[in-house]
């Protein structure tokens, strides 16, 4: 629905606005740290023994926010960086810049301090470093620096992080490690004029831009030098065309006067903005190319939309809106679209007042909407020159509150997107020597540098839970009665603790991140020992497995159902489905808990199925049983008879009861960590099924149909979650060795859908295919593919963490065998389609898991050597063209070995070196008599047992070399060769023969066959 411009009103908080525009959000970044246990406004009440206190203490008036915590974010600053802010002059420039990445970085007259802001308590383990900028006329800003790494930044060592500092003059330097403060590169950047922004973008490069809008890509080369280049702007592929044309496309020539207020680079869809006096433009990038597909005029654009808003109600609107004054200060992307900070000012105010305005705007692609939102904020203060110092920082979720601040203050206002929120709020910074030095979002939070204070950040009170409703009050009323949070210490039993971190994941869900912190290095303290560790791992697993498990307590069905001993995560939903989907925001939620008090990286194993698993992969696991078990109840409500019927043995195998006031599916479906029991079931209902009904009638083929959809649908579901979130389970560099990972979807054994999977196949093939018509076996035939799909990449998942292993080759041994079995495997479920004839099904399956084998029966039983060709250059680096020879000589199909087109001549040489007996005759094949001539010239010396054979093998020699057309003089030597050969060979006959048959009787030898060395013929004639 359009929403219709806000009415004129006097100078205050308003917006004019229009439709929401439909793009989408752009990927949040993972966040690697939160506010550290430390003070909000008073000293903390409890302090561990081991956790140094915090000694600085904000701000008076920060203290009497209203609406607003200002909270101490990660752990104490480093050393470095208090030294810095105490040696500082009152006149040196102190900037800092707070990145999403969780890594901050200080500018403090010419020396740089970049650190990680440490989510631990123990400040000592953070990384930080101190860099020496090069000399300048100009002061420094944090604007001029940028970090970057091959590896995402969040879980980069050190080692690998590269950071570039530009004077403002243009002098770069560049260190290429961080771990190496004193190895840097210093490069002279023509820029035209002076520099004010240098943004990391993708493939390791960098964007470094002027006051006038120039823009340089920047990179490293080869030896380690920065080299860069100009970014086109208003030209490629409508170069020429002219400005009113090229207006049309959205791409417009910068003016000569324009001024470059702020540069965004959004990681997650590859895009930099620009925002300029006149304009804002967009670029895609990849790692080497870039491409401006937009630049809209946003000073037409937006000017009177925000006089309108400001003055609209003033009687003499059309005059003064000729005289408003508008510039753009900054720029930030949250989910509600591109939000532009400007203000306005008109001189014949009296007062003249600023006021600060908020402009949504929806763009997708190449476009801008027409329709927009200005939400005109409280924050208007006398107009000053210094507007530019007023800066944004807008976490991307929700998005509808944004931060205005600068040196003196912090403004939180609504960006007029939402609905609700907090009430507009002025937070001061005016105690003596205290100013705002920086900020930027970190852990989706809004953190600023106070000189006095270091990192706080700024959490709205009173906020609401992200856990759903219903399960936030009864969690809470769950745990009332739960143990008090103990000392350091006291022993905690490991039931205590899992009701402690349950405690802390409500504290977090509330944005109380600070006291999330503190009971979680509490309970699991980042110097603790091993035994600790496999507690941590327990109690964690216990949680994530209680809320995929849960009980709906909120649904009264449930009320005479639910254990008395549970202090689970009761769910809002009546209905099945929604409560899976609260179970699934539930589980993010953990996630994002576990992540942001730092105990995900600090997580090892457990033993799941019998074997050990990376405790990360088994959280994974139960989201992807999430997922499964949502498709699975899509299902249920399209074919109730079936699902139910399959449910109902499932629960009688598990002796499960269900109570009168609930249905079979609603115990079924409660605990989700037994989903994949219903497939052996399907299965069992399929069988009896297919007994019961007879061939021609419609149930018969249909049951079959069915279960392969809900198997193949619930399991695709699980695998596309298990690869699209697959960062947010990933490894830290840090991590240790880890055992073989076996998912779920590839577990053996009685139920296991590898076996289930397994029978399906066996089900199909012989009891089904033979009496379908060529549509159903079509049918069945792509949904059995589609399930093989699954069974393989089951083994290459194994396979893949089994490669991972450190050091590399630790469980070689085990590797090997279980590349064997699965070699086995795909050949013999692959083979039977193959005989079938469904090639197009088999090429699909075997193609991407690469089985040659099958690959070359095809071709053979087709007599497709194109497609041959084709796999010969598709898997060159694989060797498929070794494996086809090879497959030629242990079938004797030694003529099509030999007669390979001429692309694999140089593949099929390099072959037959270790095949001599065939390579000459190749060799004469492609008329190459003199490598003919050698390789049996040098068989027929090595031809030792049948002189007939050593013969033909000299004359066919002869024979090569006169089809050769080597210089006479060599030819004649290798003529004469032969000949002298030929004659040796006879006259060994001749004396063979005479030497009498006692010898060789005496060794049995055949007739052509000599034996009888050149020692033994003196010995036989003279003795």
């Amino acid at each position: 629905a359009c929403l219709a411009p806000a009415p004129p009103r006097a100078p205050a908080a308003g917006s004019r606005a229009g439709p929401p525009g439909g793009r989408a959000s752009p990927e949040r970044p993972a966040v690697c740290c939160s506010p550290r246990a430390g003070q909000k406004t008073v000293l903390l009440s409890h302090v561990s023994p081991t956790r140094s206190t915090p000694t600085r203490v904000q701000s008076h008036a920060a203290a009497e926010s209203i609406n607003y915590d200002v909270q101490t974010f990660g752990s104490s600053l480093p050393v470095k960086v208090m030294e810095a802010l105490t040696m500082a002059d009152a006149d040196d420039q102190i900037s800092v810049k707070v990145n999403e990445s969780g890594w901050a970085w200080m500018v403090c007259g010419e020396k740089l301090i970049i650190w990680k802001i440490c989510q631990t308590a123990v400040a000592k383990l953070s990384v930080c470093k101190e860099l020496q900028l090069p000399s300048s006329e100009y002061n420094y800003t944090a604007d001029l620096v940028a970090v970057t790494s091959a590896a995402p930044l969040e879980s980069a060592g050190v080692q690998s992080i590269s950071v570039l500092a530009v004077a403002v003059e243009g002098t770069a330097r560049l260190w290429p490690s961080l771990a190496k403060e004193g190895n840097y590169t210093e490069t002279d950047v023509d820029l035209g004029d002076l520099c004010n922004f240098v943004i990391a973008v993708r493939g390791g490069s960098f964007i470094l831009s002027s006051e006038k809008n120039r823009l340089l890509r920047a990179s490293v080369d080869s030896s380690g030098k920065l080299q860069y280049r100009a970014l086109l702007q208003g030209q490629g592929m409508l170069s020429g065309i002219g400005r009113r044309v090229s207006s049309l496309f959205g791409i417009l020539a910068p003016p000569a006067n324009d001024t470059l207020h702020s540069v965004l680079w959004v990681g997650g869809a590859s895009c930099l903005y620009t925002l300029t006096s006149s304009s804002l433009s967009k670029w895609e990038l990849d790692d080497s190319y870039e491409h401006q597909i937009l630049s809209w005029d946003a000073q037409r654009a937006l000017t009177e939309s925000i006089a309108d808003a400001i003055w609209g109600s003033e009687s003499n609107y059309e005059e003064m809106k000729e005289g408003a004054n508008v510039t753009y200060l900054d720029m930030k992307l949250s989910q509600a679209g591109l939000v532009v900070l400007a203000a306005a000012w008109h001189p014949s105010d009296s007062p003249c007042l600023a006021y600060f305005c908020l402009v949504t705007l929806q763009e997708s692609g190449a476009a801008i909407s027409d329709q927009f939102t200005v939400e005109v904020t409280k924050y208007n203060p006398p107009f000053q020159e210094a507007l530019q110092n007023t800066r944004l920082v807008l976490p991307q979720t929700p998005g509808c509150t944004a931060f205005l601040y600068n040196e003196e203050l912090v403004f939180a206002c609504s960006t007029g997107t939402g609905r609700g929120g907090q009430p507009d709020e002025k937070i001061s910074f005016n105690s003596p020597g205290d100013r705002v030095r920086g900020g930027g979002c970190c852990a989706n939070l809004p953190v600023f540098f106070s000189q006095n204070s270091g990192l706080l950040a700024v959490v709205a009170r009173e906020s609401a839970s992200i856990l759903p409703e219903t399960m936030e009050d009864s969690l809470f009323s769950s745990l009332n009665a739960g143990p008090e949070t103990p000392t350091r210490s006291e022993p905690v039993a490991q039931e205590d603790k899992t009701k402690l971190l349950k405690t802390a994941f409500l504290q977090f869900c509330r944005n109380d991140l600070v006291g999330a912190q503190t009971v979680t290095d509490d309970l699991f303290p980042a110097d603790g020992d091993a035994d600790e560790g496999a507690e941590l791992d327990g109690v964690v697993t216990r949680i994530n497995l209680d809320l995929v498990d849960d009980y709906p307590a909120s649904d009264p069905r449930w009320a005479e159902s639910v254990p008395d001993e549970s202090a689970g995560f009761p769910l809002t939903s009546l209905i099945i489905l929604h409560q899976l989907e609260d179970k699934m925001k539930a589980h993010g939620c953990f996630m994002d808990f576990l992540l942001q008090v730092g105990l995900l990286d600090r997580l090892g194993q457990v033993t799941v199925r019998s074997s050990p698993m990376a405790t990360r992969l088994l959280l994974c696991e139960h989201a992807e049983k999430l997922q499964a078990a949502m498709v699975l109840k899509n299902h249920h409500t399209k074919h109730p008879e079936l699902v139910n019927r399959a449910i109902n043995i499932a629960l009688q195998r598990n002796n499960a009861a269900v109570p009168p006031s609930l249905t079979a599916a609603d115990v079924f479906f409660r605990e989700v960590s037994q989903i994949s029991s219903v497939f052996d079931c399907l299965l069992e209902e399929e069988e009896r099924s297919l007994k019961e009904n007879t061939v021609d009638s419609v149930q018969w083929a249909q049951v079959v149909l069915t279960v392969n959809n809900i198997i193949k649908d619930s399991l695709q579901a699980a695998g596309q979650y298990r690869d699209t979130k697959a960062s947010m389970y990933r490894a830290s560099e840090s991590t240790a060795a880890e055992p073989e990972y076996i998912p779920w979807t590839a577990s053996g054994g009685v139920g296991g859908v590898r076996t289930v999977i397994s029978r399906q196949h066996e089900i199909i093939l012989r009891s089904v295919y033979p009496h379908a018509d060529s549509e159903l076996r079509s049918a069945l035939c792509e949904q059995l593919v589609a399930l093989l799909d699954i069974y393989l990449s089951g083994y290459v998942a194994q396979l893949t963490s089994l490669q991972q292993q450190r050091p590399p080759g630790a469980q070689q041994e085990r590797y090997n065998n279980l590349e064997m079995e699965y070699s086995q495997r795909r050949s013999e479920l692959l083979a039977p389609l193959l005989d079938l004839g469904q090639y197009q099904w088999v090429a699909a399956l075997a193609e991407k898991y690469c089985d040659f084998d099958i690959l070359v029966q095809m071709c053979e039983q087709t007599d497709n050597q194109s497609r041959l060709q084709h796999y010969m250059t598709k898997f060159a680096d694989q060797n498929f063209a070794d494996f086809l020879f090879r497959w030629y000589m242990e079938k004797g199909k030694r003529g099509k070995l030999l007669s390979q087109p001429v692309a694999q001549h140089q593949q099929l040489a390099s072959f037959l070196q270790s095949h001599q007996h065939l390579s000459w005759l190749h060799h004469i094949h492609v008329h190459d008599y003199s490598s003919a001539h050698r390789t049996l010239y040098s068989q027929a010396n090595m031809e030792s047992r049948y002189f007939v054979k050593k013969k033909t093998l000299l004359a066919l020699s002869k024979l090569t070399v006169l089809a050769s057309d080597l210089p006479e003089e060599q030819f004649n030597k290798k003529v004469d060769a032969v000949h002298l050969r030929r004659q040796q060979t006879s006259q060994r006959v001749r004396l063979q023969k005479g030497s009498g048959s006692a010898g060789v009787r005496r060794r049995g030898n055949s007739p052509g066959v000599f034996e009888v060395r050149p020692v033994e013929l003196v010995t036989v004639n003279c003795g």
